[in-house]
């Protein structure tokens, strides 16, 4: 095989790859355009869970002036443990840090990552720092947090004939530090559809 036939053969295969492959576009991820599967939590039910509860959670404790703040003038916030009764892995992350984003933009609200559930910090070196610290100067110097979020994501699913439903719901509950729930709130997402869009 002579080399401008073999230069030929590799120019052809190299096209029918390019051919063949698809091409990515970038999407709004609460947009219209991502895909939905209804099996599965997408990212924009995400989205959706978390703007809804957001907004409710500073409409009612914020705005409404019922946010009790500590000495530095903003409230205290811990991550407790947010239960995933779903079928599939579930980081509870995508809903709980999009909350903990918007409340830290409104000024009023700081979450700790030092003290956490069991004593597990988020953040270990955060933690190693402060405990240093204490010891340096052989006094407290741990804000405890004033209130701490907690909450449950559910999923029932549905099948009649060949339609498929399932419904996602997300429950958040704000706990003072007295032990009382201050703010509760859920969000339901119900997806319909055929076979051919439970996904993976």
């Amino acid at each position: 095989m002579n080399k401008l036939m073999q230069t030929g053969i590799v120019g052809l295969g190299s096209a029918l790859l390019v051919g063949c492959a698809s091409q990515a576009n970038y999407v709004d991820s609460g947009g219209p355009r991502t895909l939905t599967t209804v099996n599965q939590i997408n990212i924009q039910d995400y989205q959706m869970a978390a703007d809804k509860m957001v907004n409710s959670l500073i409409h009612t404790m914020i705005n409404q002036g019922r946010l009790e703040t500590s000495a530095n003038g903003q409230a205290i916030l811990g991550i407790s443990r947010v239960i995933n009764n779903t079928s599939e892995h579930v980081d509870t992350d995508l809903l709980t840090k999009k909350i903990r984003v918007a409340l830290n933009k409104t000024g009023q609200v700081v979450t700790t990552t030092t003290y956490g559930l069991g004593g597990k910090a988020e953040d270990p070196l955060a933690q190693q720092i402060l405990r240093d610290r204490e010891k340096a100067e052989g006094k407290a110097l741990t804000l405890l947090p004033d209130y701490s979020l907690s909450g449950k994501i559910i999923e029932l699913r549905t099948r009649v004939g060949r339609k498929y439903q399932s419904s996602h719901v997300f429950q958040l509950t704000l706990t003072s530090r007295d032990g009382l729930a201050v703010w509760e709130d859920e969000k339901t997402i119900t997806k319909q559809g055929g076979r051919r869009s439970l996904g993976g």
